[in-house]
């Protein structure tokens, strides 16, 4: 016999169908039918809206059965991972909305089309903390694996501004093991890039090649200088950093990353 999976409790009942049945982005109608049908939930009311047809075909249900089962299963097939192979980005948004509301309830869509159980949020922020996570909104983005090992924890907590000034430490440090020099700064990135280079990231021998290389000095250049007192010569203690904000600063870093991945020590 089936395990019985908890009742949604009626705001969740509507967001989950609010999401599934959103008039840009959700499911259409014929849709909708052969998706109730596969999950063997009756169609209550296929005249309604989108949003309101799922939710009293999944009222009535979870009333009838005393559990989300089938429920749990539109969803499942609604969310198919196979249905978004060309577009992640939209499957990732989805399953983080869809994760806010189960939340309450203490399950998980995973990015495998799975279900899994985890502590049942009690509050919006501990929701959203859960769902929109910047670790995996950087893992959706494919960041570089160096992000991760500098600044996993700040990353966790949605600290935005030290998770900025963490990778950006460890881009830096990298720099630094990897050339063995041991200046800081802007007087490492002369040191390492100027025009008598200790690391090069392509064969350096071609005008253009010259000219990407410096681009790339400047790029790092201008990621020091926003960590940076120019005055005091340390480190800023803070500043207002959203998570747009973050996610494409990070992103720099993590292009600075790749280019380090080939780059050539050559004195």
């Amino acid at each position: 016999m089936a395990t019985l999976r908890k009742c949604f409790t009626q705001p969740t009942l509507e967001g989950i169908s609010k999401i599934l049945g959103d008039t840009n982005s959700g499911l259409t109608g014929s849709e909708i039918q052969h998706l109730l049908a596969q999950s063997k939930i009756t169609d209550i009311s296929p005249t309604s809206t989108k949003w309101k047809r799922i939710y009293d075909a999944f009222a009535v249900y979870q009333n009838n059965n005393q559990c989300s089962n089938n429920i749990l299963n539109f969803i499942a097939l609604a969310l198919a991972p196979a249905k978004y192979v060309n577009s992640p980005e939209v499957f990732a948004e989805k399953r983080n909305q869809i994760n806010q509301q189960l939340s309450f309830i203490g399950y998980q869509f995973n990015e495998n089309g799975s279900f899994s159980e985890i502590k049942q949020a009690s509050t919006i922020s501990e929701a959203q903390r859960k769902a929109d996570d910047l670790k995996t909104k950087l893992e959706q983005r494919k960041a570089h694996r160096e992000i991760f090992n500098y600044c996993k924890a700040e990353l966790l907590a949605n600290n935005y501004f030290h998770s900025v000034f963490e990778a950006s430490k460890g881009l830096f440090q990298r720099i630094r093991d990897i050339s063995l020099c041991n200046e800081d700064g802007s007087k490492l990135i002369e040191y390492v890039f100027s025009s008598n280079p200790v690391l090069i990231i392509n064969n350096y021998q071609s005008k253009s090649e010259q000219d990407e290389h410096k681009g790339f000095c400047n790029i790092l250049k201008g990621l020091c200088g926003m960590f940076r007192n120019p005055e005091a010569h340390e480190p800023k203690i803070s500043w207002e950093v959203s998570e747009q904000d973050a996610l494409e600063i990070l992103s720099m870093i993590s292009y600075c990353h790749r280019r380090l991945d080939n780059a050539q020590k050559i004195r």
